[in-house]
C-alpha cells in the first residue's frame, strides 16, 4: 500500500463502522432474497396453501389469488437461477 492508499484509509477510517453496517445489511438482504426465492420453500408454501384450502381455513378465491402469487414467485425464482 502506497502513501496515497494509507492516506485514503486514514481519511476513511471514521466511516468504517458505516461501511461495515452497509455490508451487514447487504448480507441480510441477500439471505432474505435467497430464502424468499428458494424453490423448495415456495413449493412447501404451495403445499401448506392446499392444506389450508382442504381444511376450510381459506376459500377458493383466496387460494387462487395466493397460488397465483406463489407460482409467479416460483417462475421468477427459476428465471433468476437460469440467469446465474
Amino acid at each position: 500500500m502506497g502513501l496515497t492508499g494509507l492516506v485514503k484509509e486514514l481519511v476513511l477510517l471514521p466511516f468504517a463502522p458505516v461501511r461495515g453496517s452497509f455490508w451487514v445489511m447487504e448480507q441480510l438482504v441477500d439471505e432474505a432474497e435467497r430464502q424468499y426465492y428458494d424453490p423448495g420453500v415456495i413449493r412447501a408454501e404451495l403445499g401448506r396453501l392446499e392444506e389450508q384450502l382442504e381444511a376450510g381455513e381459506i376459500d377458493a378465491d383466496t387460494f387462487d389469488r395466493l397460488e397465483d402469487e406463489l407460482l409467479d414467485r416460483l417462475q421468477y425464482a427459476t428465471e433468476r437461477t437460469n440467469q446465474q
